[in-house]
């Protein structure tokens, strides 16, 4: 909402409630009962010229202050359309015992917010590279390619030579301010590679990815890439000369280890646990590499590893916690050798970050949040959102907003879809319960005209209903058509939603995803 719309808004809200107390077509009813519905009435009154108040006097505090922000942190919820915002928020405020609409989760708060459009150009509906490359350049881009232009050819490594976008991290490490990066899934994965790889293949994370002519014609996998950043960069922007300010990224927290080992290599760190994890084929162990070209940085492979790092004595850091991406949030418990949570890996990079005197702009992804609808899972995908949520108020607990610019949007949105009539407060992740012709809460589950009761979140497409094991990212069959869920419990981890259309998985959605 922009600023002339919100003091619209406030103008709006505090006619209404001086109608209320002034004008009420209730004012000559004496009894009781239109006592208290005309105060229920100025409540809410109330509550929306409190609520667009504090945003005018919370976004003047910030037209007043003048100036570049010192730092930024830039949370990217993957797949965080605004049907998934709105079911996460319900389930984080049923969580806590209340009815879950009223509630708010941290982004919902700040001053300003906007739609932004999120179509690459070759597809109406977008991936993560494309969008991901244009939220960090500012340039758009085809799907399935990191950080290159649109006149790339998708897996041609020739073309994509002398194309490169300049991305937003770079130009952080150019002004001499400390970079981070942080991710639940695979660390190389496309929306965390967009910032800081060159790829005219988002698939190509180590180079047992990549065809031998990409790999003869000079073409980096992306975990070499990250690792090789500093001299990367300098040789793009001054033919390899040492720049000043560039000292490669700081703090990398994510998943994806396998693609920084050698296959079936004996060298494998020992908190790898498994010598025979590595991906790659050429026998290099690029967290080796790291460790040698930055030998005050620590890495770190598991929760004990990422308990026992003092912050205020840390610089550098990389961790990485799974082979592959890191657990969703309800199962992070069940990783044996343990994975910190969203939120605590954002904590610890700021206290990290704060150390560099000249600011820093750390990237957040929650990156399962579109795993888990890929997979129909709706409770993996709203159980990581409100985490995402936490981390996202995680960085405003332990920043200055004086100094700090926090922005939180999507990537792109999915086809989850919120309907039928059920009652407040039914559970977001339930069956349908409508209300009767009073208005009060039906005993039963709603039943569409087959005859079967639905639930409240679906998908347009995907694998369909399912609930059998408790990893919804593993292949599985189609389910397609109806399913009698009447002795069903679909708030349980397990339970996978229906879906209208069959496909092999659960698709991306082409609309507008907000801004905060």
């Amino acid at each position: 909402m922009g600023t002339q719309t919100r003091y619209q808004a406030v103008v709006l809200a505090t006619v209404l409630l001086g109608l209320a107390a002034s004008n009420d077509p209730l004012a000559d009813q004496t009894a009781d009962h239109w006592d208290s519905q005309r105060a229920l009435a100025q409540s809410w009154y109330r509550a929306g010229a409190e609520r667009v108040a504090q945003s005018i006097t919370a976004a003047a505090a910030i037209n007043n202050k003048r100036g570049a922000a010192k730092n930024i942190i830039l949370f990217v919820g993957d797949g965080m359309g605004v049907s998934t915002v709105t079911a996460a928020r319900i389930l984080a405020g049923q969580r806590q015992g209340r009815s879950g609409e009223e509630y708010n989760l941290s982004f919902d708060t700040f001053p300003f917010s906007g739609l932004s459009k999120t179509y690459n150009t070759n597809q109406q509906t977008p991936d993560s590279a494309g969008t991901m490359t244009a939220i960090v350049t500012g340039v758009k881009t085809k799907a399935g390619v990191i950080g290159v232009s649109e006149t790339v050819t998708r897996g041609d490594c020739a073309s994509a030579q002398h194309i490169e976008l300049t991305t937003a991290l770079e130009l952080a490490e150019v002004a001499g301010k400390a970079t981070g990066i942080i991710s639940t899934t695979r660390i190389t994965h496309a929306t965390p590679a967009a910032t800081y790889a060159k790829s005219p293949e988002r698939n190509w994370e180590d180079n047992s990815d990549m065809p031998v002519a990409a790999l003869r014609a000079g073409c980096k996998d992306i975990a070499d890439q990250l690792i090789h950043f500093e001299s990367l960069l300098e040789s793009r922007l001054n033919r390899g000369a040492d720049h000043p300010n560039i000292d490669g990224i700081d703090v990398v927290m994510g998943g994806g280890r396998r693609h920084f080992l050698s296959k079936n290599s004996a060298d494998n760190p020992e908190a790898a646990r498994n010598a025979a994890e590595g991906a790659r084929t050429d026998g290099r162990n690029l967290i080796s590499e790291w460790q040698t070209l930055y030998p005050e940085g620590k890495f770190i492979a598991d929760q004990a590893g990422f308990d026992a790092i003092d912050a205020a004595s840390t610089t550098r850091l990389l961790g990485l916690f799974n082979t592959s991406h890191m657990r969703y949030e309800a199962e992070r418990r069940n990783e044996p050798s343990g994975e910190p949570s969203l939120s605590a890996m954002t904590t610890k990079g700021i206290d990290i970050l704060n150390n560099h005197a000249q600011g820093f702009l750390l990237v957040i992804e929650g990156g399962r949040i579109d795993h888990a609808h890929h997979a129909g899972s709706a409770f993996n995908a709203l159980s990581d959102a409100v985490e995402f949520a936490s981390a996202v108020q995680a960085a405003v607990d332990n920043t200055d907003p004086e100094e700090t610019l926090i922005i939180v949007t999507a990537d792109h949105s999915h086809v989850l879809t919120i309907a039928g009539y059920p009652t407040r407060g039914n559970p977001i992740l339930g069956k349908v319960i409508g209300n009767n012709s009073k208005g009060d809460p039906n005993q039963s589950p709603a039943r569409a005209k087959d005859g079967l009761p639905y639930t409240t979140l679906g998908y347009t497409n995907g694998q369909g209903f399912q609930q059998v094991g408790t990893k919804p990212n593993v292949s599985r069959r189609v389910t397609s058509g109806r399913q009698d869920l009447t002795e069903v419990d679909t708030t349980q981890p397990s339970f996978h939603q229906e879906a209208l259309v069959p496909t092999a998985s659960e698709t991306h959605g082409g609309e507008d995803v907000a801004i905060y």
